[in-house]
């Protein structure tokens, strides 16, 4: 892996700041040097940038850091992820308007198709709207329902509503329709992706987790694949590898933006 901090090898004091776990991020894939809805992650960086501290995200500097940290890596596919923090931030002051640092870290290519079950979970992210840099509690249920015999956690909220995986959005197909579950959660680029180029019925609704009696299939997806859905907790999706394979050829044919 390589790391760069506003475009320069980063060292040691450059990342001290980043311990304050104050910041966001995107990941995304890289094929080629190019990246499917890279502007969806870079409006994401911006938007997250001026609700956290307050001030403006030049994307055009920051895809530019990201196609010399490709080539500085050597690499034409590749992982990257690209992290937004302050070393002039004051968690005393955390009003203040602060310029912003940008982490990017460039690493060996990932791309995740494997079914999984997955288990539902009571819990919510803080501020599940951000991809913020405190994944704490994600990776401690991950590893719960790792340990009681699953290979994810779905999480819902305290009144029933699915929201999001640990990492991951997910749709589930009723046979008729394509839904997008609403709930306060991280709205990704891959669902984004997915949503418009969908040729079937679809719609985004709140959808409590008993309604899975009812559904047919289902899929995970972010930024690094799209993977079936076998089961949640009991609820077995028999057609969700078929639904994948759909999901997949959606996103076969959005377009790649090139990085430089």
């Amino acid at each position: 892996m390589t790391v760069t901090c506003n475009g320069a090898a980063a060292r040691v004091e450059d990342l001290l700041p980043a311990l304050t776990n104050y910041g966001h991020f995107t990941s995304l894939q890289v094929r080629g040097r190019a990246v499917q809805g890279l502007d969806l992650h870079l409006q994401r960086l911006a938007q997250a940038t001026q609700e956290l501290f307050g001030s403006r995200l030049d994307i055009v500097q920051v895809q530019a850091w990201m196609a010399q940290a490709l080539q500085q890596a050597g690499q034409v596919d590749a992982s990257i992820r690209v992290t937004v923090f302050s070393r002039r931030f004051d968690f005393r002051d955390p009003l203040a308007s602060v310029p912003v640092d940008v982490l990017v870290a460039v690493s060996a290519p990932v791309t995740l198709t494997a079914p999984k079950r997955v288990r539902s979970v009571t819990w919510q992210r803080e501020l599940p709207q951000i991809k913020h840099v405190g994944t704490f509690g994600l990776f401690a249920q991950r590893r719960a329902a790792l340990a009681a015999g699953f290979d994810d956690a779905l999480l819902v909220t305290a009144d029933g509503q699915i929201s999001e995986g640990t990492t991951w959005n997910l749709a589930v197909h009723d046979g008729e329709h394509l839904v997008w579950p609403q709930a306060p959660a991280l709205r990704g680029t891959a669902e984004a992706l997915l949503q418009a180029g969908w040729t079937g019925p679809q719609q985004a609704r709140p959808l409590q987790l008993n309604e899975l009696a009812g559904m047919q299939a289902g899929f995970a997806c972010n930024a690094s694949g799209l993977w079936a859905l076998d089961a949640i907790d009991g609820y077995v999706l028999p057609g969700s590898q078929a639904l994948a394979e759909q999901g997949r050829a959606v996103l076969g044919r959005v377009p790649w933006q090139a990085l430089s």
